[in-house]
């Protein structure tokens, strides 16, 4: 965790791996954070899926002098236009037919605070004009009221698109987006952030550990080179979504390139070390050099070969090698099973002499 998070978030927070790491371009972000938290002006944060962008949001909260009042998050993609205004604004008792009760909305819940609205690109065009009304003078009307109230509120928005991109598209009002955009930033993804990845994968697997009550656990140097290999098209919440795999799924103290390929065949099957004693396990991890073969069909063939190989090991290691429990969880004839194991090498023994 940066000094600039443990320091100004509080205890409740939840302290996101996102923000973890010295590489340059996450360096540059927290320069810009820690500036615009000394400032009241809207924000707009944009980046991939996975990179933080409701940390970030959060970070220049608690930075901010706004930090003891509330830290309030909407996604806007969830928020129907029949509702927009009554969410946002609040209603009046009788407004319509459902309010039985006055009720303050997320404008009013953010007083003194900050009201963090994702995926902004997502809002209808009604929602835009609702949203600008409020960004152009501060002010706004709860449903069924007269009188203007004046907001207290800082508006931090973000979103996994180009903004910009949605205006000259036609999809999103130009007036919004200069109203939204006094403060910009871009969160690197984490294939751009270099050794950040050796240092959240620890972090991560120490995290998942603690909170499964396991022993310390480690990756092995051929796994963390294998994850610098990998593009992370979901960023840090799927690398967060592969740590979490590997523990619930696999017992060994460091994790290596055969975890990743149990875990994730897809991406690390082919980074899977084979004995020379299984032939066929190797083709299925494209070694495939005895047939000359490529293209579709081949790669097609590959893909089965693949999976059969990491679901018959993975198979074999929950029946503890027992091939009759393994054709029972299975559902698989014990003959047909052990025709299987052998075609692909996978070691058995039958402890019940079945």
């Amino acid at each position: 965790m940066s000094e600039f998070t443990a320091r100004n978030a509080p205890p409740a927070l939840d302290r996101s791996a996102a923000m973890i790491g010295e590489s340059e371009p996450l360096r540059r972000v927290r320069d810009q954070l820690r500036r615009y938290a000394g400032c009241n002006a809207p924000v707009l944060i944009e980046g991939e899926t996975g990179t933080g962008k409701e940390l970030a949001a959060r970070e220049i909260h608690y930075a901010s002098a706004r930090n003891l009042g509330p830290f309030v998050p909407l996604n806007c993609g969830a928020l129907p236009d029949a509702l927009l205004e009554s969410e946002l604004f609040g209603h009046r008792r009788g407004a319509f037919t459902d309010a039985r009760s006055s009720e303050p909305g997320l404008v009013e819940y953010a007083r003194g605070g900050s009201l963090f609205l994702d995926e902004i690109d997502s809002l209808s065009p009604h929602a835009q004009t609702a949203l600008l009304r409020l960004l152009q003078n501060g002010e706004f009307r709860a449903v069924g009221e007269r009188p203007l109230r004046t907001a207290d509120v800082r508006i931090i928005a973000a979103t996994n698109a180009s903004l910009a991109a949605t205006v000259e598209a036609g999809r999103f009002r130009r007036d919004l987006y200069y109203r939204l955009s006094p403060l910009y930033l871009v969160l690197p993804p984490l294939r751009e952030r270099g050794g950040d990845l050796r240092l959240l994968a620890q972090h991560l697997l120490d995290d998942a550990v603690r909170r499964l009550d396991g022993s310390p656990r480690g990756w092995s140097d051929d796994a963390l080179q294998a994850l610098g290999r990998h593009d992370w098209p979901g960023n840090v919440r799927e690398l967060e979504n592969l740590v979490l795999r590997l523990c619930m799924h696999c017992d060994e103290r460091v994790l290596d390139l055969a975890q990743l390929a149990q875990a994730v065949p897809a991406i690390w099957g082919g980074a899977a070390p084979i004995p020379a004693a299984q032939p066929l396990a190797a083709r299925a991890y494209g070694q495939d050099d005895e047939r000359g073969e490529s293209g579709f069909a081949a790669a097609k063939r590959r893909a089965i070969e693949l999976f059969e190989y990491g679901y018959l090991t993975e198979l074999m290691r929950r029946a503890g090698g027992n091939v009759s429990r393994a054709a029972l969880l299975s559902g698989t004839e014990r003959r047909q099973l052990g025709k299987m194991l052998k075609r692909y090498g996978i070691e058995r023994h039958c402890p019940d002499g079945g």
